[in-house]
């Protein structure tokens, strides 16, 4: 069995790459990453193809776009030269292609007339349950924005529809597929892994009860609800640690809960955030829409208990009241409650962390992973 991989960027396919690379099936990783950053990864250079123009253009743009996205959008654009580009570099001796989705519907149809197995990687719920939500969401909060180019969305549901199989990372996004009338025949539901060689526990250097946030301050993570339940609930000795890149849209919420407790951080690369991980008393998502939350288990893996939304893919991890508590979109109510609980019962915390951490680490590592996925594939061919 052979298998190419083509992903715009990087997401969690460098490591699905390397897990098929470890058990000899990785014909090809097509990327628009540098070869040079790639091997990072643990990837043979011989076993990367890097497309490096069309991430210089992806990052050029989205620097760009802050100021033309009123008038132009580029989403499509970047999809459509990348797909057309990375096509020509598939193997005809590969078994199976798997695509990250908007960006490989050319791929798709390419691989299949050179008599591959195809398998699309979507990350997120339904484009259509994400943008609706989405919209929503800006609605909401008063904001204009397009959400999604309309022809990415159009590209991707012939990238549904084209595709063999699709490849989701949690129940909930499963769901939004089948409510769309996606067989469940054609999904493949594996939760992401977590590297646990670098995502464990240091000590905490001080008593400060301390929520913790990590990934884009976005309307899409839901961080006006998490600053209101923060800053309603003005304990004493905590504070609110939010790691990542803060995004134009929120930054009039940090504004209006402007406090000395709200700490924004980073962002960090990766292999750093267990050290900010392991400061804190309780993990907090708060997403409105993602498929599956890696920074969850990350913090689970570095002892930490998690509240999280059942829009965020939670649910095929965290065990209710033993690892966290999983709760439903926009209730702050609901965040405060949690947030309240584990601030007054610190030793449940902790010991609701330990159960998280021995969680992830018993069938949630990269290596898991890739043992199911490679099953699948396995299925995938004997179909």
């Amino acid at each position: 069995m052979k298998i190419t991989i083509s992903v715009l960027g990087r997401f969690h396919l460098f490591n699905l790459a390397k897990q098929l690379q470890d058990h000899n099936f990785l014909a090809r990783l097509i990327t628009s990453y540098p070869k040079f950053e790639v091997v990072k990864y643990g990837i043979n250079p011989e076993n990367i193809t890097s497309l490096l123009s069309h991430e210089i253009h992806n990052r050029g743009w989205r620097q760009l776009s802050r100021i033309t996205e009123s008038f132009f959008n580029p989403q499509y654009m970047i999809f459509e030269l990348y797909d057309r580009h990375a096509s020509r570099h598939l193997m005809a001796s590969s078994d199976i292609f798997v695509g990250l989705s908007s960006g490989c519907l050319y791929s798709l149809r390419r691989a299949r007339r050179m008599g591959a197995k195809t398998v699309l990687e979507r990350g997120s719920s339904h484009m259509l349950y994400q943008r609706k939500i989405l919209e929503e969401e800006y609605r909401k909060f008063g904001l204009e924005k397009e959400v999604v180019h309309p022809k990415v969305v159009e590209r991707e549901l012939m990238e549904y529809q084209e595709a063999d199989y699709i490849s989701i990372p949690s129940h909930f996004v499963k769901e939004t597929f089948i409510q769309q009338g996606i067989p469940a025949a054609k999904l493949i539901q594996t939760p992401y892994g977590v590297d646990l060689s670098n995502f464990h526990p240091v000590p905490k250097q001080d008593k400060i009860f301390r929520i913790i946030h990590c990934g884009g301050l976005s309307i899409r993570k839901g961080i006006p609800y998490l600053l209101q339940a923060f800053s309603e609930l003005r304990l004493k000795d905590a504070e609110l640690w939010l790691i990542g890149s803060i995004t134009d849209e929120i930054k009039p919420f940090l504004r209006q809960f402007s406090s000395p407790a709200i700490v924004h951080k980073g962002p960090f690369p990766e292999p750093d955030l267990y050290r900010y991980y392991s400061q804190g008393s309780v993990f907090c998502l708060a997403s409105i829409e993602e498929g599956f939350g890696m920074v969850t288990v990350q913090a689970m893996a570095c002892g930490l208990p998690v509240i999280c939304t059942t829009n965020a893919g939670a649910a095929d991890i965290i065990r209710e009241g033993r690892d966290g508590f999983i709760l439903p979109i926009r209730d702050v109510d609901a965040i405060k409650e949690k947030i309240l609980y584990f601030y007054e019962n610190p030793e449940a915390g902790r010991n609701m962390g330990e159960s998280a951490r021995l969680r992830v680490q018993t069938g949630f590592s990269w290596s898991d992973y890739g043992h199911k996925m490679i099953a699948a594939y396995q299925n995938v061919l004997s179909s």
